[in-house]
């Protein structure tokens, strides 16, 4: 019970954390709690996403279905990925998915003549699991062979895995146009992701200051959601950036936002451990995440300051 309680507790703090982000989606989407979701045929919806329900297509989906628990059953068409995080997913004989299939421990379930035209990832729960969540905190330390340290980063690493899934599935077209911003305007992202930093370091302290006399608290609070917001979205956003660079220099020209944010994960957690390095390394994403973020309005436009200066 307490095992299935933090592991509810992780993806709880992951989806909500994408709610700012989820706010600017079109009317079109549907975010559901423990409910079911229905598109029905001949309708047309943008992005499905359920925490603890039910998720039924049989007509038309023009970006992600994604299901943290609950059920997700396709018979209709998908234009992008589905992903399910510890979900059944059932694939119907006429289910059509363009993009990638996803599953995280649950259960895939297919029928003959269903289509996936991209990659099909599936961690079975015992895979995920194991001896990692199986007996709670003794279990993760258990691998006496291996530092603390590497044991925290290990868990951060699978952190981001959980999260560069849910946010290229639900942002694949804002994470592409933000990555191309990065090659194409590398010194005024940059410039613009130090100074946003200096700033906000700025706040954050003023804030934690007027926290003595109570005022500081919201502003703390509102400060602290917004930089969780800009980290998520611009460190998904480089790991794209790096696994797109990576395809291309083997000659693959074009990769799904969940596949090339997947594989340039795998590139940043490997540099990452590089002692000195790493920790720089991993700084320098910092600046040039909060730079892209911010210069694109989380992956909107191009040039946020060009448009502003035209207006």
């Amino acid at each position: 019970m307490k095992t299935k309680m933090k592991f509810t507790v992780i993806i709880l703090i992951l989806f909500l954390g994408t709610l700012p982000l989820a706010a600017r989606q079109e009317q079109g989407d549907r975010f559901g709690y423990r409910d079911t979701i229905i598109v029905a045929r001949g309708e047309t919806r943008d992005n499905v996403v359920t925490l603890g329900g039910d998720i039924i297509v049989e007509g038309k989906i023009r970006k992600s279905v994604v299901a943290v628990g609950g059920t997700i059953t396709i018979s209709g068409e998908v234009n992008d990925s589905v992903v399910g995080i510890g979900a059944r997913i059932t694939l119907k004989e006429s289910a059509l998915i363009h993009g990638d299939l996803v599953g995280l421990g649950g259960f895939i379930e297919k029928e003959s003549g269903y289509r996936v035209d991209g990659d099909t990832v599936y961690f079975k729960t015992s895979d995920i699991t194991g001896k990692f969540f199986k007996e709670g905190a003794k279990g993760i330390f258990a691998f006496s062979f291996l530092p603390i340290i590497l044991v925290f980063k290990f868990v951060s690493i699978f952190i981001w895995f959980l999260i560069a899934i849910l946010v290229a599935a639900l942002f694949p077209r804002q994470i592409t146009l933000a990555s191309g911003q990065i090659r194409k305007s590398f010194g005024p992202v940059f410039g613009t992701g130090l100074l946003a930093i200096i700033i906000y370091t700025i706040f954050i302290v003023i804030a934690a200051v007027l926290c003595l006399v109570l005022i500081g608290i919201p502003i703390l609070l509102f400060l602290s959601l917004a930089g969780f917001a800009v980290k998520i979205f611009g460190r998904v956003t480089l790991f794209y950036f790096f696994g797109e660079s990576l395809a291309r220099g083997f000659n693959k020209q074009s990769v799904s936002a969940m596949g090339g944010s997947l594989l340039g994960l795998l590139v940043v957690s490997f540099i990452s451990f590089i002692p000195f390095f790493g920790f720089l390394f991993t700084f320098c994403l910092s600046i040039i995440g909060w730079g892209v973020v911010i210069r694109t309005k989380f992956g909107s436009t191009e040039n946020a300051f060009r448009r502003a200066s035209k207006a």
